[in-house]
């Protein structure tokens, strides 16, 4: 069954529901009036038929007829179980346990509905009001007919109304669905078109802010979203495929000249194979990232937060990027002994990049000037700066410059570098310096300086304890 049918059924079912409740309380509220009405009367009328004179005047064979209304039945049962009905009445009333009980109850009303002969009757039992020999019950009914006959057209006019509203109701409840529905008919279509062509540029005009104007805003924002991720893809297998075939290409020519120079010497030799090392080394760090891209967050795991040593970290990332690039100059200007509970190893990771990047933008024989004041590190380049253009995107992930594209890299050095920063609480931000270069500043808050005696604790990249 479609939506448009389950909502055109529950309208129309929350208005029957709604209207047969409406009958039926107004049925008995019609009834229950009518039938006072009767009461009433039946209670007036009674009143005549109690007292000592008119129960006297019955037990005496008087005349008590005259006081009787023609058009009721009565009857009297006395407590010696001598029954009264009048000569012109056909037919006697039925006593139950209720009515006998009214015998001492003097002023009680007692009503019901019986039939006799064949005819719809109220009844009313009450007590005669005499003791003695005088005490009894006196019994009147009238008809019911003309309630019944009343109730019996009120039946009819109400079952008319009723099923005339729920037509009615069914057929609001329709055009009510069809309008509902027709914003979701149409995120319906867009998201049918979208799987059918793959057209991730597909979007709803949104005209309210309603629940479907909200879900119409979400689905866009849906399919922006889809589009730059199937964008990133690409752009990641595009830089995938680029920056692996340069590393391979370059170690397949130098595997192939060690092959077929079996008698190289072996100066040449040892030079081809200290390439070869730097080639594996550079692949695995090209693929460690491509690793990280494919995460579902696309950066890395949580770590256990150890103290850490951030000065002698600083250091000792600064001893491994001279070794990768031994044609530039790191200057650590400033290294205050400083100490964090931190993830050691994105922490490192973070430092690493930093320097990375300022060595990839470094022109050969430049000067990287590196500073630890507490909780901040600086790392400054000389090289060509960055666009400022491109200087609000250089920590977004998978973003690389147009200048970048040409250089080894995968786009998530520096984003990584945000998350650490942020995961530690801190930040990071990148300005162009004075003189030219680019200058990155990461600042953690819960670095603290570290204390004389502390800072005289055993080399390593944690105080322990």
């Amino acid at each position: 069954m479609s939506l448009r049918a389950r909502l055109t059924l529950a309208a129309a079912a929350a208005v029957a529901i709604a209207v047969m409740l409406v009958a039926v309380v107004s049925y008995f509220i019609v009834e229950r009036r009518l039938v006072d009405q009767v009461d009433r009367g039946l209670a007036d009328q009674s009143q005549q038929l109690t007292g000592c004179p008119f129960i006297s005047d019955v037990l005496t064979g008087g005349r008590a007829a005259p006081v009787i209304p023609e058009t009721r039945m009565v009857q009297i049962l006395f407590a010696d179980g001598d029954t009264y009905v009048p000569p012109f009445q056909n037919g006697r009333l039925p006593i139950n346990t209720g009515d006998r009980s009214t015998i001492n109850q003097t002023g009680v009303l007692h009503f019901r509905n019986v039939v006799v002969n064949g005819e719809h009757l109220r009844m009313i039992t009450r007590n005669s009001g005499c003791a003695g020999a005088g005490l009894a019950i006196v019994q009147l009914a009238a008809p019911l007919h003309d309630v019944d006959t009343t109730m019996a057209s009120l039946r009819w006019i109400l079952g008319v109304v009723a099923g005339a509203g729920i037509l009615v109701a069914a057929g609001l409840g329709l055009l009510v669905a069809r309008s509902a529905l027709r914003p979701v008919a149409k995120l319906t279509e867009a998201a049918e078109h979208v799987a059918e062509t793959q057209n991730l540029a597909a979007s709803i005009d949104v005209t309210s802010h309603d629940e479907i104007g909200r879900l119409a805003t979400s689905f866009n924002e849906m399919l922006a979203a889809l589009a730059a991720s199937r964008s990133q893809q690409r752009q990641l297998v595009a830089d995938a495929s680029h920056e692996l075939r340069t590393p391979l290409t370059s170690l397949r020519t130098n595997i192939e000249v060690l092959e077929s120079q079996p008698d190289m010497p072996v100066a040449q030799r040892e030079q081809l194979l200290g390439d070869v090392v730097t080639q594996l080394e550079e692949l695995s760090v090209l693929v460690g990232d491509l690793v990280e891209l494919a995460r579902e967050d696309g950066m890395p795991q949580p770590e256990a937060l150890v103290e850490v040593r951030l000065d002698r970290l600083v250091e000792h990332a600064v001893e491994r990027a001279r070794l990768h690039a031994p044609r530039l100059h790191f200057e650590i200007k400033e290294s205050q002994p400083t100490v964090l509970d931190a993830q050691r190893g994105l922490l490192e990771r973070a430092v690493t990049n930093i320097l990375d990047n300022a060595a990839k933008w470094s022109p050969p024989g430049g000067s990287i000037e590196i500073v630890l004041h507490v909780g901040t590190l600086t790392v400054r380049d000389h090289g060509p700066g960055i666009d400022p253009a491109d200087l609000p995107h250089v920590f977004d992930r998978f973003y690389r410059s147009s200048a970048a594209r040409s250089m080894p890299g995968s786009g998530l050095g520096l984003a990584i570098v945000r998350h650490a920063a942020e995961a530690h609480g801190g930040s990071v931000r990148a300005e162009p310096a004075q003189g030219g270069g680019t200058v990155i500043r990461m600042e953690l808050p819960s670095a603290e300086p570290v204390s004389a005696i502390t800072a005289s604790a055993p080399d390593g990249t944690s105080t322990g304890g």
